[in-house]
């Protein structure tokens, strides 16, 4: 059956999509736009998937090898690794290409939602739908035209969920009542839950322009490989259960590997520094979990899941910095999540340190395995042969499992505690290990939110300059200027670097918070305990874009501190459109906070490129003491989010 319909808008031609979808050892029939490739739309089920009764979807992605982009070196991104996917991701940007579409001027004209005032999902004649097949109810959805340099006839519309996407269930996206000089055609399809989806949304078929449908990665697709790793580490430890919250298992194996301590002259804040390695189970392919390696599957079905090669593990590095208020009262203790291609040595800065002994902190950090500062060389031959990007996945993955089991050393009585290095010159435990907490910032807090998704130790969270979704958050961040460089000439062609990122969101997906959204608060996974977040959101944040904070809040079910800014300080017609508002402080909830650094930081652009005007404000908020005041309080036993600002806007201690 057709799940795909494409009307030409040429006077007199109409292309109609009805043939089968591309079934295993099949040719598959190119159905894409003309002269743009097979993959557009992208996703869509009628194309890029095929039947398979075993998936909980009952689709198998089925991307053709000879689709798939090519780099500069004629080597074509292998998509078998995409294929193991029994659907799409809940997140990632859709990417048409609509031929009368293709400047700023004919898109404004369009009346498609806009990012500034999403509230136009729900108006009668809405151009742009994004349908629930099942029931016809429409989501937050908005569109924007690509902002790049780019010739016309190779410019795409990029179309976002404004909350992520249920997985398993199946989605038609709708393009009609386009403000087009020529007649839009006939319309015709034999998908009857394509039609059954349009008639419940009460869709004209005559108002239709372009209409397709696409299945979201069921639960297992996205969780299944990260859930077998940890489940099985940690029952390595003796585990049996991870859902009720209580340790009931051993600390892992560590080895200290120095300890230095500072007089007050040489730091004020800190008084003790610990650093060495710690043990994990190793998921990967090859000894040690290297850079590069994958996953080992001890079986090549499309579902097999990770298994750990006999006897190996990694030996991860690890950091702990001891505040000197410590020694006076036992620490509580958080793990740090370092920033982006960084490592654990981050947790030195100024800011970290300020938390630590202002807050009485002891603060630990691993690597983000995957992407972290070792791993550069690995992203960056990623970037020229996308064919490799499973290796970065992969690690990632190990690399959450790692900061899952330094939480474990950090809150067992008999872990980090229990050794001498942990212990005041009279063996007095510097560590308060009732409870475990965690803090991150930028790419900390992409990670962050799945690991605390997954994290059976730690209930609750600050996700400092939260956001998810790399696909849509990169084109948007000035971190990508660097890597840009790599991949631009790598896959020379813009709208194919567009769907290049988009498919690997599908990836990423099991490594990132976008995969794990619907499960950061009210509903964990299986094994995992509930647990709350506070989000902090730098307004016009250079690195990590706004829109896909306000798409993390409304998926994970956060509240927003209003009012958000002051007048002016936003584009958008109804800042976090879809968040509801904090009804009354001490709030017990999860939230979403915005600082401002003020007019030194202009509004960032509303299409998908960087800010690059002014100052950077990300890391105002961690700068501050109010938002650090506003973090402890959250970050403790009877936590809750206080009001820090005084009913008006968060500012930031430099708002000029």
């Amino acid at each position: 059956m057709s799940r795909s319909v494409w009307m030409s808008g040429l006077v007199g031609v109409v292309l109609i999509v009805c043939a089968a979808a591309p079934v295993a050892g099949a040719a598959p029939t190119c159905d894409g736009v003309p002269q743009r490739g097979c993959l557009l739309p992208f996703p869509n089920d009628h194309a890029l998937t095929r039947p398979d009764a075993a998936s909980a979807t009952k689709r198998r992605v089925a991307l053709a090898a000879s689709w798939m982009p090519k780099n500069a070196t004629g080597v074509r991104i292998d998509p078998r690794e995409f294929n193991r996917n029994d659907g799409f991701s809940p997140g990632q940007p859709i990417i048409v290409h609509v031929p009368s579409l293709t400047t700023q001027p004919q898109f404004a004209a369009s009346g498609i939602v806009p990012v500034t005032d999403l509230a136009r999902y729900r108006a009668a004649r809405q151009p742009l739908l994004l349908l629930d097949e099942r029931t016809g109810a429409r989501q937050i959805v908005w569109g924007e035209l690509d902002a790049n340099d780019v010739p016309d006839a190779h410019r795409n519309v990029i179309i976002h969920p404004g909350k992520n996407l249920v997985p398993g269930r199946r989605y038609v996206v709708v393009l009609r009542n386009l403000r087009d000089r020529r007649p839009a055609g006939l319309w015709k399809t034999t998908s009857p839950a394509l039609r059954a989806a349009l008639r419940k949304a009460k869709v004209s078929t005559s108002s239709v322009y372009l209409t397709w449908d696409f299945t979201v990665a069921s639960d297992r697709s996205l969780t299944a490989r990260m859930l077998k790793i940890r489940n099985d580490a940690f029952r390595q430890l003796g585990d049996t259960t991870l859902a009720d919250g209580k340790i009931a298992g051993r600390a892992p194996g560590f080895a200290v590997s120095k300890v230095e301590d500072f007089t007050v002259g040489e730091n004020a804040r800190i008084a003790r520094r610990i650093t060495g390695t710690f043990t994990v189970p190793c998921y990967l392919d090859r000894a040690g979990c290297p850079v590069g390696s994958r996953f080992h599957y001890a079986s090549g079905k499309a579902d097999a899941l990770p298994t750990q090669l006999s006897g190996n593990v990694q030996q991860a590095a690890f950091q702990c910095n001891v505040p000197r208020v410590a020694f006076t009262a036992p620490s509580r203790i958080s793990i740090y999540g370092h920033g982006l291609l960084l490592n654990h040595e981050q947790i030195d800065e100024d800011n970290i340190q300020a938390m630590s002994a202002e807050h009485d902190f002891t603060f630990c950090a691993t690597d983000w395995s995957g992407m972290s500062k070792e791993d550069v060389p690995n992203a960056i031959a990623v970037l020229g042969d996308m064919s490799k990007f499973p290796s970065l996945v992969d690690r990632l993955q190990q690399g959450v499992l790692n900061t899952l089991y330094l939480g474990r050393l950090l809150a067992h009585p008999q872990g980090f505690a229990a050794d001498a290095a942990f212990q005041g010159p009279s063996g007095q435990r510097l560590l308060d290990t009732s409870h475990l907490y965690y803090d991150s910032n930028s790419q900390g807090a992409i990670l962050g939110g799945m690991a605390t998704a997954l994290a059976p130790d730690w209930t609750r969270a600050v996700l400092g300059v939260a956001t998810m979704d790399f696909a849509t958050l990169l084109p948007r961040s000035t971190d990508f200027d660097t890597y840009n460089v790599i991949f631009s000439p790598a896959y020379p062609d813009e709208g194919e670097r567009l769907i290049i990122l988009s498919m690997v969101q599908m990836l990423w997906d099991r490594g990132e918070t976008d995969g794990w959204a619907g499960h950061v608060t009210t509903n964990p996974p299986a094994g995992s305990p509930k647990h709350t977040v506070l989000m902090h959101v730098a307004v016009g944040d250079f690195q990590v874009t706004n829109v896909m904070s306000d798409t993390e809040a409304r998926t994970i079910g956060a509240s927003a501190y209003r009012p958000v800014a002051d007048p002016g300080r936003s584009s958008d017609r109804t800042p976090l459109f879809g968040v509801p508002t904090i009804p009354r402080f001490p709030f017990r909830g999860s939230a979403i906070v915005y600082w401002d650094g003020g007019p030194q930081t202009p509004l960032a652009p509303t299409t998908n490129v960087p800010p690059r005007v002014g100052l950077d404000p990300h890391a105002f908020a961690r700068n501050t003491v109010a938002a650090r005041e506003q973090k402890s309080r959250f970050l403790s036993p009877d936590g809750a989010v206080v009001d820090v600002c005084g009913a008006k806007p968060c500012r930031t201690d430099n708002y000029q």
